[in-house]
């Protein structure tokens, strides 16, 4: 049976043995538990660490805390047994030791992103190709130059300069004239194509075109596909996806007809008409669409990101189409495998109860607020007081005047921006952590930690005052820093 040795801090020494103990018995290790001479657990680093840490015989691993960053080596020469960073919050750590290692084959995809970058034909070039990287980067994999349907006689220069960039291309709602003399510059694709002049310039060029349903009677469109694969036209087929409440259901039975029709075409899927006429978050959308595509065999997309809610909609399908690879190809639910498209809430809010935040004040020393969002309120705790409220004036109003201490403007500042998060994490069922971003997924935006933030104002003293490089590697050698308002 394995023996893990967990490090902690002083504050977080209660609730730790308490989770681990339970673990203990459900998951089947023994365990010891290393507290280090420091209030938070969080501002633990491995040099500091390295110094202090007494291994007893027989241990396994150290597991250390999640904040704990930077090279472990110094750790684990000292301990002489394997180190591993734990989650960042202790009440993680049921679904550290349950969670399965990531499947080896999970991140691969089989469906094209193709995204669209919408009027097109207004912007400059360096505004095209400084959104076509945007839209590479979030991983899109070929660019839709979509027109206006006027002229654009820079048409042909804007496509080799993408070409140039390594960016693959296609076109749709351009003029005739300017889509013959730009197909040769590195178009690959033109949608949609339903006039017969459009097929035929493109299949002469060796383009691929799009053919698209719900624009005329399936049947007028079941007989366009057919002559274009008698006459051996590159295409795709897209069926045609109808908003939700103006024909959706008609066209998810189109796509099914085609795919029946013809087992071995070439699907696409243009998602906007869905994602861009529902004004709702569209993760979920875009979780459901990729997984009909999945289903259906439709190796691309059409995304664009007009919508203000949809604005994130390459970067959500990629999360998408890797997920919904891996459940198809595996035949199992879609849970817990990408945390990334679980944004407005949480899987679940973490919490430590009332006992374990009354503890926390009858031991705690420091007058410096801890703050939590739990049981539907916020909550600071601080050295022999708990103050909670549902309201983030109302607390701050009981801390002012239940305190020892006044707070400065920068404290002031500090403890506005912590309750403001706590107060979302309450309404929308999200796990708060002080000194932490909360957690939305793809959208998340890291937050500085205490030592990151330390460390900030170092290189600005530094900065201001010329002290030498060697005074404050010294100093930062030395480790945490507690700061007594955060």
């Amino acid at each position: 049976m394995p023996h893990y040795l967990f490090v902690t801090g002083r504050l977080a020494e209660r609730p730790l043995r308490g989770v681990v103990a339970r673990l203990a018995s459900e998951v089947g290790f023994e365990y010891s538990i290393a507290v280090m001479p420091i209030t938070i657990a969080a501002l633990i680093t491995p040099r500091w660490l390295a110094r202090r840490l007494e291994t007893p015989e027989g241990i396994s691993a150290v597991i250390l805390p999640g904040h704990c960053q930077g090279d472990l080596s110094p750790v684990e020469e000292a301990a002489g047994v394997p180190v591993r960073r734990g989650p960042v919050d202790l009440r993680e750590l049921p679904g550290y030791f349950g969670r399965p290692e990531a499947p080896a084959d999970y991140g691969e995809w089989d469906i094209e992103i193709i995204a669209r970058i919408d009027r097109a034909d207004e912007l400059s070039l360096d505004g095209i190709l400084d959104r076509a990287a945007g839209l590479a980067d979030d991983a899109s994999d070929v660019i839709l130059l979509s027109g206006s349907g006027r002229p654009w006689p820079s048409l042909a220069a804007v496509v080799r300069e993408l070409r140039q960039e390594g960016r693959r291309v296609a076109v749709g709602d351009v003029a005739p004239l300017d889509l013959l003399s730009a197909i040769p510059c590195g178009i690959e694709l033109v949608l949609p194509a339903d006039r017969e002049q459009q097929q035929e310039a493109a299949a002469g060029l060796g383009c691929e075109i799009v053919l698209r349903g719900g624009q005329s009677s399936d049947d007028e469109f079941f007989r366009a596909v057919e002559k274009a694969r008698q006459r051996g036209v590159r295409h795709r087929i897209d069926a045609g996806l109808g908003p939700i409440g103006l024909g959706l259901a008609e066209s998810v039975g189109r796509y099914l007809e085609v795919r029946r029709r013809w087992p071995d075409a070439a699907l696409m899927m243009s998602l906007e008409t869905v994602t861009e006429t529902a004004a709702v978050d569209s993760a979920p959308l875009h979780l459901l669409l990729l997984g009909l595509c999945q289903e259906l065999r439709a190796g691309s997309v059409l995304v664009g990101q007009a919508a203000n809610w949809n604005r994130t909609a390459v970067r959500e399908c990629h999360l998408a189409r890797q997920l919904t690879h891996y459940v198809t190809r595996h035949k199992t639910p879609a849970l817990d495998a990408e945390p990334g498209l679980l944004m407005l809430r949480d899987a679940a809010a973490l919490e430590f109860g009332p006992e374990e935040l009354e503890h926390l004040a009858e031991t705690l020393k420091d007058p410096t607020p801890r703050l939590f969002a739990e049981g539907g309120r916020l909550h600071a705790v601080t050295a022999g007081k708990h103050f909670e409220s549902d309201d983030a004036y109302d607390l701050f109003d009981r801390l002012l005047a239940g305190s020892d201490r006044s707070f400065d403007a920068q404290q002031a500042f500090y403890l506005g921006y912590e309750s403001a998060k706590a107060m979302i994490a309450l309404t929308l069922g999200k796990t708060y952590r002080q000194d932490e971003a909360l957690n939305w997924g793809t959208l998340t935006r890291r937050e500085l930690t205490r030592l990151e933030r330390r460390a900030l104002r170092l290189a600005r003293l530094r900065e201001e005052c010329g002290e030498t490089q060697q005074y404050f590697e010294e100093d930062e050698a030395d480790g945490p820093f507690e700061e007594s308002h955060e």
